[in-house]
């Protein structure tokens, strides 16, 4: 069975043709997907019995079920972790801020990128998440929560850029006109720095902000805690971070996840400057949440060094904790419920 929410409007046209059924329907069909958000073909009522009875025999739409559901008490974070039709987990995470809810979606099962601080690849890279799957994590949300998620963050289990296919089709339809209209300037993509793909990235025009995982000013640094720096090493991701900049205009955010008497030295803080300053990015300091099984990572004073940036001249904030009493953390719910 073929999943029709992973297929474009151009696909669904071209599945009618083939089966002989006019293309305008393609456009029905889209809108039931993405506006109103049809979990069955039978709720697609403009549409000929004929034509949906076909549909059921060949297509699919995609379905994550909820299977565990935490809410903080302090700040009405929820994180919900999702089966998938092939029994394997991700996790989905909405955050309430004054300008709307944030939703931090999956792209992957696992991720093969071992950065050490991270719960999301402690048991290995398991699949890529299709389009579909990656969109059922939003409308699931809505439907579970009963809130309306307004901006995308792709910061949860697996690396999105290692998942380029499928992720840039599930981008593609969330902004299509006849379906979800969400405007990439309410994206941003978390990655840890796949420069090639951030180039083919910059080509696609597709304007969401670009948020990069650095934790490092130096390459012997960054090598110790992110594998990934020893094919895309720091010169590489920065030259792939200006080419971004300059093609998309968009402004890069920079990840650096501060562990004590590792990285958050002054001189780290000088050295860090002299990167990103010139690309006038800016820099998200993250207070890094203890992991199972990793409880030596972490520790730094997220505060401190965000200062010593300041002084630096470099726009620099802490990232807002949520969901501490909830462990929102991405990757830590399914590595407990899996007993990673």
């Amino acid at each position: 069975m073929i999943d029709i929410l992973s297929l474009e409007l151009s696909d669904i046209e071209q599945a009618l043709l083939d089966l002989g059924e006019k293309k305008y329907r393609a456009k029905q069909i889209f809108v039931w997907l993405h506006k109103k958000q049809a979990v069955t073909f039978d709720e697609m009522s403009d549409l000929p019995e004929a034509l949906r009875v076909k549909l059921t025999q060949k297509y699919t739409i995609s379905r994550i079920f909820p299977q565990t559901v935490l809410t903080s008490r302090k700040d009405d974070t929820a994180k919900i972790l999702y089966c998938l039709p092939d029994n394997e987990h991700v996790e989905t995470v909405i955050m309430r801020y004054k300008y709307g809810d944030t939703l931090c979606v999956s792209s992957q099962v696992g991720c093969k990128m071992g950065c050490v601080f991270c719960a999301s690849g402690k048991a290995g890279f398991v699949r890529n998440l299709t389009a579909g799957e990656i969109l059922s994590q939003i409308y699931e949300t809505e439907r579970v929560t009963g809130r309306v998620v307004h901006n995308l963050v792709m910061m949860g289990i697996g690396e999105p850029l290692d998942n380029y296919d499928n992720v840039t089709k599930f981008l593609r339809i969330l902004a299509h006109k006849d379906g979800r209209q969400m405007s990439h300037r309410h994206v941003s993509l978390s990655t840890c720095g796949l420069a090639d793909n951030i180039e083919r990235l910059s080509a696609e025009s597709t304007g969401l902000t670009l948020s990069v995982s650095l934790h490092a000013a130096t390459d012997s640094q960054r090598d110790e805690i992110m594998p990934i720096n020893k094919k895309y090493n720091i010169a590489r991701v920065i030259t792939a971070c200006n080419n971004y900049n300059k093609v998309t205009g968009r402004r890069i955010s920079f990840e650096y996840a501060v562990t004590n008497g590792f990285n958050d030295s002054d001189a780290d803080a000088k050295r860090l400057a002299a990167l990103v300053k010139p690309l006038g990015a800016y820099v998200n300091v993250i207070p890094v949440n203890k992991i199972r099984g990793r409880e030596n990572v972490g520790g730094g004073n997220a505060a401190a060094f965000r200062d010593k940036l300041l002084l630096l001249g470099v726009t620099a904030t802490v990232r807002r904790t949520l969901g501490e009493d909830i462990e929102a953390a991405c990757g830590q719910l399914r590595a407990n419920t899996e007993n990673i």
